[in-house]
């Protein structure tokens, strides 16, 4: 694992590959790189203009990428139905469960959920469920969702997944991503105790420079802070394409493990990919189940094959 970087991507040529918010950041870089090894990409993306500049522009980087652009709103459940039926029976090899929203002001999805939750787990939770019999189709698939090492400044609240006795935008943010680590670990772990072959996996990009950290003060009109965010963004993060390193880890390598989660080697911050740490309560199975439930009740996707 030591130095890995894009160039280690084993051949993808025959695999399918669906990653969401793949217009932009991690996400663009994530989907031009697996498209450079072979693989045929679908950029699923919530803005229909951004997400055919994205493609054309992996199409002009990468001369034969097999890349195509599908919409895909994950703040909207009807959305996300939507695509799941468009995919049809197809089967697919590899979901990137990239897309999702930082430290936003108090908002709601089309559904009624706040907004960090309702993107960042829900939608990828209903969407998997749905395209998972076009998952468990394809031989050796792989679900990778993207969390944070911010989960580790909060758990989630089982009894207000929806942030409505107090909303917090960090704290929120940061259930939202132990959300995603619990969502991998049940999934992982319903997987194995079925006989399903799938590796279900986590990676975080570090401290990366991307839009997502300049959109919720964008939103409010501050600009002090935006302009602060830009310049740490110049100067102390790593770029995009090396903020997507332990994403297309996860997504790739051989060696990687259900369950496993994976991000920068030093501090957790920057450098190739390697083991992260991750708090505790991301492994309990007890709030997995809990998590998992409630997320059927909430979407009404089940996931029959995978019952607990």
């Amino acid at each position: 694992m030591s130095g890995w970087n894009a160039s280690d991507i084993p051949d993808q040529s025959g695999r399918t590959a669906v990653v969401t918010g793949a217009n932009s950041g991690i996400g663009y870089v994530t989907a031009r790189e697996l498209a450079r090894a072979g693989a045929r990409v679908v950029l699923a993306c919530r803005s229909e203009p951004r997400g055919i500049e994205a493609r054309d522009r992996i199409r002009s980087e990468v001369p034969d990428a097999d890349a195509e652009f599908a919409p895909l709103d994950l703040g909207d459940l009807a959305s996300v139905r939507d695509f799941a039926a468009a995919w049809g029976d197809r089967p697919l090899h590899l979901l990137v469960d990239n897309a999702g929203v930082m430290a936003l002001p108090y908002g709601r999805t089309a559904d009624g959920f706040e907004t960090q939750f309702g993107v960042n787990h829900l939608g990828h939770f209903a969407l998997t469920g749905l395209l998972l019999p076009s998952i468990l189709e394809a031989p050796a698939p792989r679900v990778v969702s993207v969390s944070s090492g911010l989960h580790a400044l909060a758990n989630i609240d089982i009894g207000d997944l929806n942030s409505e006795r107090r909303y917090r935008r960090w704290v929120a943010y940061a259930r939202s991503k132990t959300a995603n680590l619990l969502y991998v670990h049940e999934l992982a772990r319903r997987a194995a105790a079925t006989g399903v072959d799938l590796v279900a996996a986590a990676a975080h990009p570090g401290y990366a420079a991307t839009s997502l950290q300049t959109r919720g003060v964008r939103m409010e009109g501050r600009k002090a802070a935006e302009r602060f965010v830009e310049i740490g963004n110049r100067i102390v993060a790593q770029p995009a394409h090396r903020g997507a390193l332990p994403t297309l880890y996860a997504a790739t390598a051989p060696e990687v493990r259900p369950d496993g989660f994976y991000g920068p080697r030093h501090l957790m911050w920057r450098g190739a990919p390697a083991p992260s740490w991750r708090a505790p309560w991301t492994l309990d199975d007890t709030a997995g189940e809990r998590l998992w439930a409630a997320s059927e009740q909430l979407t009404g996707v089940e996931y029959g094959s995978l019952k607990g």
